[in-house]
């Protein structure tokens, strides 16, 4: 299997990301491993779709080795046809080029559509990924399994929510991840409500979300794969996430510590809940943000935590993926363009 993952940027990107180790778990078992960065695809007047890529041959420890290998002197740098490759894995962060570079957030997104429409095996399908770029995708799911939601720029609505909810409130821009610009409005911040909304208001839009008690015991990142929990054995991949410094987000990159979980039914049924409309979107690989019975975030473009999962339980999580890969280019071998990539996506 040839298979190319499309990143933000292959000299930036962290060793220890899940993306990284996703390609060495492809390279371990065999298969021709590619990395994009978002500004290195062409569109050749033959209609080609092609790229600047990355690999590297040979055998690994790890995946820190992997990505050293990868950035080293012994890397192959090539342009390589995505239309002849067997899947395009699109694993970038728009929310990283958003301030210095937007035009990057939908690049590879625009570039996926054409490999898709040459018969390349493209996940999460690209023409659904264009609608979900900033959180109102995460409005389209069942209100029965999402907090209270306002989405404005206007003060005076934000304030009317906040005041509708006790005063307590979770206020966030539209567009981003990670945590960043991420504030939690307690009674008593009415001063300072007017300087972090124009904080937010200044990139875009402005989510205010009811907040959830049980945000202070963190909340738990669960990947689904295909519509169900991403499995391992009997394990699933699912951490939880707190911040030990008092800190609302409990996001990694925030200073999340992450601990072991057990998968409640509740977490199953959420998960039951968002099913229907990830696998109608031709979503493979998501991570679910869950804090109590409720579901925070969709993280349709590039979930992490498989390598901090693996650490937890001495479970590896990366080959299941690598083995649904297998078998989609397999299916579109077999069927040729007869199943639309939508469907192939999450079959």
């Amino acid at each position: 299997m040839k298979l190319v993952f499309v990143i933000n940027d292959i000299a930036t990107e962290n060793p220890k990301y899940t993306t990284v180790g996703l390609g060495h778990t492809a390279n371990r078992l065999g298969h021709e491993v590619w990395f994009v960065s978002v500004t290195d695809f062409s569109y050749d007047p033959c209609g080609s779709v092609c790229a600047h890529a990355t690999s590297v041959e040979g055998e690994f420890e790890n995946q820190e080795h992997y990505y050293r290998g990868l950035v080293g002197e012994h890397a192959r740098r090539e342009r390589i046809d995505v239309t002849r490759i067997d899947i395009l894995f699109l694993r970038h962060d728009p929310a990283e080029d958003a301030e210095l570079r937007p035009w990057a957030q939908y690049s590879p997104i625009l570039f996926g559509q054409l490999a898709a429409r040459a018969g390349t095996v493209v996940v999460n399908d690209p023409h659904s990924l264009t609608n979900a770029l900033n959180k109102t995708y995460f409005q389209q799911f069942p209100e029965i399994v999402r907090p209270r939601t306002l989405i404005s720029r206007n003060r005076a609505e934000i304030r009317r929510f906040i005041d509708d909810h006790g005063g307590t409130a979770v206020l966030k821009p539209l567009q981003g991840s990670g945590g960043k610009n991420v504030f939690l409005v307690k009674d008593g911040d009415a001063a300072n409500l007017n300087q972090i909304t124009e904080v937010i208001a200044s990139q875009g839009y402005v989510v205010a979300q009811e907040y959830l008690k049980a945000a202070s015991e963190g909340d738990v990142r669960l990947f689904v794969m295909n519509g169900t929990p991403l499995m391992a054995g009997n394990r699933c991949a699912a951490l939880q996430r707190v911040n030990v410094n008092g800190d609302m987000r409990s996001n990694i990159h925030a200073g999340g510590e992450p601990r072991p979980v057990e998968v409640t039914p509740q977490m199953l049924s959420i998960v039951e809940t968002v099913r229907p409309k990830l696998v109608k979107d031709g979503m493979f690989l998501v991570g679910l943000d869950i804090v109590g019975d409720k579901l925070m975030e969709v993280n349709v473009f590039s979930p992490g935590g498989l390598q901090t999962m693996r650490k937890l339980y001495n479970v590896d999580f990366f080959v299941p993926i690598i083995e649904a890969l297998e078998r989609k280019a397999a299916v579109r071998t077999h069927y040729r363009r007869t199943i639309e990539n939508i469907e192939l996506a999450t079959l």
